[in-house]
């Protein structure tokens, strides 16, 4: 059924969201933007549904999916981003690994972008943008982490085909701490390797690999900050992961580990 729904001809949807505060903590909670689908042959677009009436540009997010999976999948998390004003670029493929689907996602935003017709056009904040994905989709993140267009990346329990070496911008790993399909022994392995960027691992308390599949739970507040920090310079985000006290370190309920290497600021 789903199948069916990856064909070249685009599709779009309105969802609404509630409001909300553009300054909050409440990461988890949806922003203060109603948001919109698009269904395309190579990528699915969730964004701020009035984005052609807006007076800004708006950072991007590519996304990778797990074995398998689809946008769909993860739709409560994708539109919880778009609803904090980010334009998430899904690629379709259930094979991800290779990054090339995330990579055109990128490419298809530049062409909109400077195309007048476009709802886009010169709405897409080109200079900031962040890599995410699940699982195989994690391991995409790391490989696209090395375009130079990609400021951060944030991969969720990533697979192992992955070089993290040629990551250039800073990178926040999680992991799950019940998963038996990615163990958390095999992210941290990707953290301890990121000593040439700043690169902090969290692992989830009692999350498996699926907990992130469908309501996001504990995956949707860490990595809404994580995005509003990185991509949008809000300094009360940035208190979540950065200083000598930070947010997730002293948070013991949502996290069973928190490490930070030697190039994240304290």
């Amino acid at each position: 059924m789903f199948r069916r729904l990856l064909i070249p001809l685009l599709l779009v949807l309105t969802l609404g969201t509630a409001p909300a505060s553009a300054a909050t903590t409440n990461w988890g909670a949806p922003g203060p933007y109603a948001t919109a689908v698009e269904i395309g042959a190579v990528n699915t677009l969730y964004y701020p549904r009035d984005i052609a009436g807006s007076d800004r540009r708006h950072p991007v997010i590519v996304w990778g999916n797990g074995t398998g999976g689809a946008p769909l999948v993860y739709r409560d998390l994708l539109l919880q981003w778009a609803s904090h004003g980010f334009i998430v670029s899904a690629a379709n493929t259930p094979m991800s690994n290779l990054g090339i689907s995330m990579r055109a996602g990128i490419d298809a935003l530049a062409q909109r972008d400077a195309d007048p017709s476009s709802v886009f056009h010169r709405k897409v904040d080109l200079t900031r943008i962040g890599a995410s994905g699940h699982s195989q989709g994690g391991a995409a993140v790391i490989v696209v982490g090395a375009d130079s267009r990609v400021d951060t990346i944030l991969p969720i329990q990533p697979g192992p085909l992955a070089d993290i070496d040629d990551v250039h911008g800073p990178a926040f790993l999680m992991a799950g701490q019940r998963d038996s399909i990615v163990w958390p022994a095999l992210v941290k392995a990707f953290y301890n390797a990121a000593d040439h960027i700043p690169a902090i691992y969290g692992e989830v308390r009692g999350a498996d690999h699926f907990t992130v599949v469908g309501d996001p739970g504990p995956f949707a507040a860490p990595t809404t900050a994580w995005w509003r920090f990185q991509l949008m310079d809000d300094l009360q985000a940035r208190a979540l992961f950065y200083g000598p006290n930070c947010g997730i370190c002293v948070d013991s309920v949502t996290w069973s580990d928190v490490r930070r290497n030697a190039r994240v600021p304290r």
